[in-house]
């Protein structure tokens, strides 16, 4: 979803360690709109505390990070093809051995993997088919899922690898009227889905290109699912269990964030966002709670998407 905040972006659960986690090697990939003329967007890595930033992608035109499965940085990237084309990339987290995955063309789109990275959920572009597909490192599909709405993307796997929850509508385009984005859980082999997300009736400050609930991920840690939606006017983060049940905004109210991603011990959130204190899109670290916001980006131009990475694979 580039750019989507352009034109877009409290109480909650406490902290608890998993300690067979080690995050002495831990760092945060994220995107960075470097010319916005050439629409040319880079993959950037920095150490937890904002040092080290680095351009590891390296390329013109568009590479844009939305994964990292331990040491490994997962893009869509049109770095070998047409214009805004994307296909899904891997590299390791200092930039070496890129390699495209799929030779799938994809839409602009969340996916995440199961089976210890080996397994991918991604969206071909509507001009290939309209379902979810699963493949593997390669690029073979598993089997391909079909949410059975006439809209649906940014999907996240369960932790245990059974189930997926993505944002779903009734209705096929956000310029329709009546449009509503809401996440639903869904069985991967019953076809089963749930819709876990309600947006309020009385809230009329989303635009109709806003998110209601934008791009969720799945946090194995607590079992919850975390996502975006514009409320009162600003994107702020809520968490909701699988089930539908104990929604929570997680970022204090007037904070403006929309992608983000856990730390693999669920201490820790990194999002995107304006934060309370100017325009520019910057990263931001947080505590789970949504406490303790430090900015580790201050440039003046668009810094998104921050996943967590490995500097090696420790892990």
């Amino acid at each position: 979803m580039l750019r989507i905040v352009a034109v877009i972006a409290g109480c909650s659960f406490p902290a608890t360690r998993n300690s067979s986690i080690d995050t002495s090697r831990l760092m945060i990939a994220y995107n960075v709109l470097v010319d916005e003329i050439a629409d040319d967007y880079e993959v950037f890595v920095m150490n937890l505390d904002g040092s080290g930033k680095r351009n590891i992608s390296n390329s013109p035109g568009v590479d844009w990070v939305y994964y990292a499965n331990k040491d490994k940085i997962y893009f869509v990237s049109d770095r070998d093809t047409a214009h805004r084309h994307y296909f899904l990339w891997e590299m390791n987290a200092d930039g070496f051995n890129k390699r495209r995955v799929s030779d799938l063309r994809l839409e602009d789109c969340f996916f995440s993997s199961r089976n210890n990275g080996l397994e991918f959920i991604i969206k071909p572009h509507r001009f290939i088919d309209s379902a979810f597909y699963i493949i593997d490192l390669n690029g073979r599909l598993i089997r391909k899922v079909d949410p059975g709405l006439p809209y649906f993307y940014d999907v996240s796997f369960s932790p245990d690898g059974e189930s997926i929850v993505f944002r779903g509508a009734n209705k096929k385009s956000k310029k329709e009227e009546g449009f509503s984005d809401e996440l639903y859980v869904m069985n991967i082999e019953t076809g089963l889905k749930k819709r876990i997300t309600q947006y309020p009736a009385d809230d009329t400050t989303a635009e109709w290109w806003a998110y209601h609930a934008g791009p969720p991920v799945w946090e194995p840690n607590r079992n919850i699912i975390s996502y975006a939606s514009k409320r009162k006017g600003v994107y702020s983060l809520f968490s909701v269990y699988p089930n539908g049940s104990d929604s929570k905004q997680i970022t204090p109210d007037g904070f403006d964030a929309v992608y983000h991603s856990w730390s693999p011990d669920g201490e820790f959130l990194v999002t995107d966002g304006t934060g309370t204190i100017g325009e520019n899109y910057d990263i931001y670290l947080m505590q789970a709670n949504g406490s303790g916001i430090e900015r580790l980006t201050s440039d003046t131009i668009y810094e998104q998407g921050p996943v967590f990475v490995y500097a090696n694979s420790t892990q």
